[in-house]
């Protein structure tokens, strides 16, 4: 009796890795996502000039995190049905689920934040996403693209305002929710044009074609507004929601005219800068979000071989993007900082190599495995199980 041999790992993971139902080209811009954030990190970079090819590594700044919070949302459409909206039936252990999966990245996200790096981790925000999208699970992807628009143009000019007429309070709550370096008000609009778009079946060639088009148009728009503004360097969102607070209201009057309510309108909406918040960077970097996934997708069929390695990076996010902070804090030390191109490329290189080795071996990145699990706890769902059957948004 004769048998056949299994081939090794290596070759059934290079013939079998991100096949459907998995989308390759998500991966991709995933692990873009992962090396972008690690060069915005620690980085050395010049401000971009578009004629000069070595300033193009400053694109990192601000539009990685963003494609990441993009991304996000297609992978929350993606696993609450792709493009089919979850029956009401199902809802209960949805919730359960993704409130599970927000839990554990705000932990991880809290755990890291407690390493005293100076990077402004997106984790605890990414949990929150989780927990903060379960009210519009069952949206039709026309209804996420209006409410992603409506944040993307009216958000920014009325945070500015309301920042203005309040004398910039700070606060752990205010700086989460309206005015910190992820504001959830704003960063919902990203979230949201993600879900429509996975929504929309976009490993389809016709839907990452139609996702490209909008996506350049988008930066068009964005980029444009940042020109016509005359923005050529705001820096972070305090640029905007910036300023010190009044000592009493016998100086409100005063303080008031100091914050510029008009001026701070003005400025959310032309701001173009990385963290900014501003309308402009809302439009042109979620337009470069867009591109990219879209050209990701496009490229993974043909680059399919090439492209492995990044997809294999792209598929556990969490761990890789976990690992490199615990990096940085072992490098610099507790509060220390330190950018280099040169550490840069060696955890580029590292998580490559390691993430690709691990997908070959064991599949699923560590946390990605804890996550899933919790998750599958907190619903009482097998971890196999199908999450959700319902009806298709799409012809």
């Amino acid at each position: 009796m004769s048998t056949v041999s299994k081939p090794p790992p290596a070759s059934r993971w290079f013939h079998e890795f991100g096949r459907a139902p998995r989308i390759l080209g998500l991966d991709v811009a995933r692990g873009l996502a992962i090396l972008g954030m690690a060069g915005a990190h620690i980085g050395e970079t010049e401000a971009f000039d578009p004629f000069d090819l070595s300033t193009w590594t400053d694109l990192v700044h601000g539009r990685s995190s963003i494609l990441f919070a993009v991304l996000a949302g297609v992978s929350i459409a993606l696993m609450t049905g792709r493009s089919v909206l979850p029956d009401p039936e199902r809802m209960p252990s949805l919730r359960l689920q993704l409130i599970g999966r927000g839990a554990v990245i705000f932990l991880i996200g809290l755990a890291l934040e407690m390493l005293n790096t100076p990077i402004a981790v997106i984790l605890t925000l990414y949990g929150l996403l989780y927990v903060a999208v379960i009210p519009f699970l069952r949206w039709q992807p026309w209804k996420l693209l209006i409410a992603a628009g409506i944040l993307a143009l009216a958000a920014p000019a009325l945070l500015a305002l309301l920042a203005a007429l309040t004398l910039n309070p700070t606060g752990a709550g205010v700086s989460l929710v309206l005015y910190g370096s992820y504001p959830i008000t704003a960063w919902l609009a990203f979230v949201f044009a993600g879900m429509a778009l996975g929504r929309l079946r976009v490993e389809k060639l016709e839907s990452a074609a139609i996702t490209l088009g909008a996506g350049v148009g988008l930066m068009v728009i964005g980029y444009g507004l940042g020109l016509v503004g005359g923005v050529t360097r705001l820096g972070s969102g305090s640029a905007i929601f910036g300023g010190e607070p009044a000592a009493g209201w016998s100086t409100y009057s005063d303080a008031l005219a100091a914050a510029d309510p008009a001026g701070a309108v003005v400025r959310a909406i032309f701001a173009v800068e990385p963290h900014s918040g501003g309308t402009a960077e809302i439009l042109g970097s979620g337009g470069f979000a867009l591109s990219v996934i879209a050209l990701c997708v496009l490229l993974s069929g043909p680059l399919r071989a090439v492209l492995l390695p990044l997809a294999a990076l792209g598929s556990m996010p969490l761990s890789a993007y976990s690992v490199h902070v615990v990096s940085v804090a072992l490098v610099a030390g507790p509060g220390g900082f330190f950018s280099s191109n040169a550490f840069w490329l060696a955890t580029a290189v590292a998580l490559l190599l390691a993430t690709t080795l691990w997908s070959i071996l064991f599949g699923r990145g560590p946390l990605e495995r804890l996550v899933g699990w919790v998750a599958s706890r907190m619903a009482a769902v097998p971890p196999g199980r199908p999450v959700i059957t319902g009806r298709r948004v799409d012809s």
